[in-house]
Parts: C-alpha cells; sequence; structure tokens
C-alpha cells in the first residue's frame, strides 16, 4: 500500500540552554529545574488553542530531532545493555522521521510562549504539538518494560567542587563547552565502569573511594572521585587532555583548541 506523503507544519520552537546532544540528560524528569521556553509561531490563533493549559501540571510535547539528519534500525542505548536494539524499542532520536515526544512540568504560560522545566529538548527544536499529560490515562508503572531496567534508584548525583564549579563555569562562558551538563549526564549511571572507553582510574590498590577517575570529553578531563553509598560522585577538577608539549606545538592543532588550553591553564594558574 503506498501513502501520500505527510506535511507537517511546526507550530514553534525551543528556546533552551541545551544545545548539544551531549548535554541532554536520558529523559526529561532527570534534567531538574532549568527553564526552557515553547515560543508559538504568530498570528495562527494560538493564542485561543491554549487556553486553559495552565491548568496542567504537565504536558506531553511533540518535536523534530532537528540535528539528526538519518535514521538506524539499530542503535546502542546509552546504558541498561551492551547489545545493540531496535530503534523502534527505545527513545533514541536516530528515527525515520525523527519525532521526538517529552513528557515536561509546566510553569506558566505567557501569551505565545510556554514556560517549561524538567526538559531534555534541544535549543532550536521545531515544536510538532503539544497535548496535556493525564495520570489516569498515561501512567502505567507497573508496566513491563523490556530490556530496559528499573533502576532509577541507582542514580548517582554530581556533587562539584568550588574549584570544578569554577572551571565549568570558565569553559561555559568562554568556549560554550557545558562539561557540567556532560558530566551529569555520563556519571549518573554505573560512574566506575571502567570498560567504558571514556573512563580511566587512578589509585586502584587504594579503598574504592579514594580512588580517582578520570572521565574524557574530547581534548578535557574530568577528574571526580565515588562514594557508592551515598551515590555521590564528587567532580574534583578539570584538565586539559594534552601534555605539555602537546600544548607547544600549535601548529599541529587537530582540534583548534590548543590556544583555549593554554588560556584555561594560565587562567587557573594565575588564581592559585
Amino acid at each position: 500500500m503506498i501513502y501520500e506523503k505527510i506535511i507537517i507544519e511546526p507550530i514553534g520552537i525551543i528556546h533552551s540552554k541545551l544545545s548539544h546532544r551531549y548535554e541532554t540528560p536520558r529523559q526529561g524528569i532527570l534534567a531538574g529545574e532549568e527553564i526552557s521556553v515553547i515560543e508559538l509561531n504568530p498570528k495562527n490563533n494560538f493564542e485561543q488553542a491554549l487556553k486553559y493549559l495552565d491548568g496542567f501540571e504537565r504536558i506531553w510535547v511533540l518535536y523534530q530531532f532537528h540535528l539528526n539528519k538519518n535514521w538506524k534500525p539499530l542503535v546502542n542505548p546509552p546504558r541498561h545493555t551492551r547489545k545493540k536494539v531496535g530503534v523502534f524499542a527505545t527513545r533514541a532520536p536516530y528515527r525515520p522521521n525523527h519525532i521526538g515526544m517529552s513528557c515536561v512540568k509546566l510553569e506558566k504560560v505567557d501569551g505565545l510562549k510556554i514556560f517549561i522545566s524538567e526538559s531534555d529538548i534541544l535549543d532550536g527544536s521545531p515544536v510538532i504539538d503539544i497535548k496535556p499529560y493525564l495520570p489516569y490515562s498515561d501512567s502505567f508503572p507497573d508496566a513491563v518494560t523490556g530490556w530496559v531496567k528499573k533502576d532509577f534508584n541507582n542514580i548517582f548525583k554530581a556533587d562539584f567542587k568550588p574549584k570544578a564549579k569554577e572551571q565549568c563555569n570558565w569553559l561555559n562562558e568562554n568556549a560554550k563547552i557545558n562539561l557540567a551538563s556532560f558530566a551529569k549526564l555520563q556519571l549518573e549511571f554505573n560512574p566506575t565502569d571502567a570498560t567504558r572507553k571514556r573512563i580511566s582510574i587512578f589509585g586502584k590498590g587504594l579503598q574504592a573511594i579514594k580512588k580517582i577517575y578520570v572521565l574524557a570529553y574530547r581534548t578535557w578531563r574530568i577528574h571526580y572521585t565515588v562514594n557508592e553509598k551515598t551515590k555521590i560522585v564528587s567532580i574534583q577538577k578539570i584538565s586539559s587532555g594534552y601534555n605539555k608539549e602537546e600544548l607547544l606545538d600549535v601548529l599541529n592543532d587537530k582540534y583548534e583548541d590548543k590556544e583555549l588550553h593554554n588560556k584555561f591553564i594560565q587562567f587557573f594558574r594565575e588564581r592559585k
């Protein structure tokens, strides 16, 4: 059977501090209280379409994964399993029609602007539709979840020490690199799993809480310790992934970021 093409016009756009895929949490409920804004297109009578929406605590937002240009029938989920599963059995963005859906918390409605929190939607995502969340019909807490483990009681909380917090803020302000969001996302589950390519361990002979773990993001390194009892990951500091000799070789700059690394090192050396 051949179907005609379906043409969907976006009704608005998302404004969010989440600009990159690595910044987004696994699900919106893990995103916290950071505010995003859905701005609906003017001159479409959407003001009337929003009437009484502010009486709901949560809403469904359907949107487009605008950064994806292709799709994959099999994907590697970010956690739970190390084997590939069908994309239709996941929430992964690599879908045939690039359509995403998130249940977000509604903060307020102001004209054509809808303020939301607990959102995992990237900045610039075109919004396709908005629907109210209804607990009696949308919530099935005892439903079987297939290959997905129900391990939300095993989530680790990231605690940024003053130095690490200052370094993350500096990188965000000077280069729009959001290492804080990346660290939270990567370390909320299995932060001590050394089989992951991006994690290395120092001090293996010490007790687990004294081990220093290093998570790599491109040319940056995030140093942290883990307390299994309290489920807290303590982010100690951020460092450059380059050594001194590599930083001096400015002509060989594959990622074009050695100048940034040198400025970062100089800035925090002067603050000691």
